[in-house]
C-alpha cells in the first residue's frame, strides 16, 4: 500500500508542476463523485453547448450501408456495415462517396475482421485492428497494403486512436476480463507497433466491469481512453481516480470516486463519456446481470457543471426534433474534435419529416431523403468558449 501512496504522491507533484509551466491544456479541478448519492436533475439540449452537424451519406448501387462510423477525419469519414463482409466505405466529410475498400481474407496483407479503424489523414493511412488475427494492418486510403504489426504478448489493443504524427494511443488488455496486473495504456509506434511509452495508473488491486458466471462472459460498453480536445482522459476500472493525460505526458487527476471500487458489492463503476469546457459527463454502471433474463448493467447519467460547481443527474435532448428526442453519449469515441456521432436511419427520418416532427438543419436534410437512402451521420462537435453561449 505504501508503494501505491508513493506513486500517487509523485503523480500529484508532477501534474501540479505541469499545470504552471505554460502548458496549453486547460486547468482542471479535482472533483469527488459519490456513486451512491442522489443528485438534483437537470435537462440540457445538445445545441445549447455543442455544434451539431448532419451528414447525409450518398447512396449509389455500390454504396449501400447501415452507417457504422469507424473513423472521422478533417476531410473524410470511414464507414462499415454492421456485419462482417469487410467493406470499408470512404466518404468525404460532406458525405460524398469516394471509394469502397475490401481487403477481407486470410493472407498476411488482409484482415479477417474489422474491430477498429484508426484514421491518419496526415500520413494518408488507416490502421485496421483485427482481433481474430491479433494484429494491426496498415493501408493507404486507396486500400493498398503498407505494413502490419502484432499485439504484444497475449494482449489485445483496445480503443486505438491517433495520438500524434508518430504514435497511436491504446489500452492494452487481456481477454476476457481486460483488467489484469499487466494491463495499462500505451503509446505505440505507427511505423512498427513498438511500445513508445507505458502509461500506468496506480491502483490497489485488479477490478473489472466484465461479468462472468456459469461459463458466460458479459462485457459492458466501457471505454478507457476518451479524447477531450487538448488532452486525453484515461481510466481503469481498478482505480478510484480518473486522469487527464497532458500534452507534456504528465497525468493530472480530475475525478475521484467514492466509495472505493474495492469496497463495493455489487461494484459500481464510474467513467466519463464526454468532457467539455463547462461539463464533465459521466456514466455510473452497476455490475449486476441476470443471465436468465439477459438483462443488467443498470446505468445512471451524471454531469458536473464547472460554473455551478455541482453534480446533477441529467437528461440530454436533440433540439432538432420538435418533441426533443433524448440522446445518450456513446461509450466509445476516438476523435478529439468530435464528442459523439450516431447514424440516423433514413426511414425513421422520412417518417418524422412527414409527421412534422423535425426542425432546423435536420428538417432540411430529411426533406431530401427517401426510405432507401443511406443513413445521415449526426456529428456532435465541441464549441469554443461554450460557457458564453449557454
Amino acid at each position: 500500500m505504501r508503494k501505491i501512496e508513493l506513486v500517487w504522491a509523485i503523480i500529484l507533484s508532477v501534474a501540479t508542476a505541469g499545470c504552471v509551466g505554460g502548458n496549453k491544456a486547460p486547468a482542471n479541478e479535482l472533483i469527488t463523485v459519490d456513486v451512491n448519492a442522489s443528485y438534483p436533475t437537470k435537462e440540457l439540449t445538445l445545441q445549447s453547448f455543442m455544434e451539431v452537424e448532419y451528414i447525409p451519406l450518398e447512396t449509389t448501387d455500390e454504396f449501400i450501408t447501415r452507417g457504422s462510423v469507424k473513423a472521422i477525419g478533417k476531410s473524410m469519414l470511414l464507414v462499415t456495415n454492421q456485419g462482417t463482409n469487410g467493406d470499408i466505405f470512404i466518404y468525404t466529410r460532406e458525405g460524398k462517396a469516394l471509394r469502397k475498400v475490401n481487403r477481407l481474407g486470410q493472407s498476411g496483407e488482409e484482415y479477417s475482421q474489422i474491430t477498429f479503424i484508426t484514421l491518419d489523414e496526415d500520413n494518408n493511412e488507416m490502421f485496421i485492428t483485427d482481433y481474430p488475427g491479433r494484429k494491426v494492418i496498415v493501408y493507404d486510403l486507396m486500400g493498398n497494403f503498407r505494413r502490419s504489426f502484432s499485439f504484444s504478448d497475449t494482449s489485445y489493443y483496445n480503443f486505438i486512436a491517433n495520438y500524434d504524427g508518430d504514435n497511436l494511443i491504446c489500452y492494452k488488455g487481456y481477454s476476457p476480463t481486460m483488467e489484469t496486473e499487466e494491463s495499462y495504456h500505451l503509446l505505440i509506434s505507427k511505423k512498427d507497433g513498438s511500445i513508445t511509452r507505458k502509461i500506468q495508473i496506480p491502483f490497489e488491486k485488479t477490478q473489472t466491469p466484465v461479468w462472468t458466471k456459469e461459463g458466460a462472459t458479459i462485457t459492458p460498453g466501457f471505454s478507457r481512453t476518451i479524447p477531450t480536445q487538448a488532452v486525453w482522459t484515461l481510466l481503469r476500472g481498478s482505480s478510484d481516480t480518473i486522469y487527464n493525460y497532458l500534452p507534456d505526458q504528465t497525468m493530472l487527476p480530475i475525478i475521484a470516486r467514492t466509495p472505493s471500487i474495492h469496497s463495493m458489492e455489487p461494484q459500481v463503476f464510474l467513467y466519463p463519456t464526454a468532457m467539455t469546457d463547462r461539463y464533465y459527463f459521466m456514466r455510473v454502471l452497476t455490475k449486476e446481470f441476470d443471465l436468465e433474463k439477459m438483462k443488467g448493467f443498470s446505468t445512471r447519467e451524471l454531469m458536473y457543471d464547472k460554473q455551478e460547481k455541482a453534480i446533477f443527474e441529467y437528461t440530454l435532448y436533440n433540439d432538432d426534433f420538435v418533441d426533443k428526442r433524448e440522446v445518450s453519449w456513446p461509450s466509445e469515441n476516438s476523435n478529439s474534435s468530435i464528442a459523439a456521432f450516431w447514424p440516423l436511419q433514413a426511414p425513421n427520418l422520412v417518417e418524422a419529416y412527414e409527421e412534422g416532427k423535425l426542425k432546423g438543419k435536420l428538417k432540411e436534410v430529411a426533406s431530401e431523403l427517401d426510405e432507401e437512402s443511406n443513413p445521415v451521420i449526426m456529428l456532435v462537435k465541441y464549441r469554443k468558449e461554450e460557457t458564453e453561449n449557454i
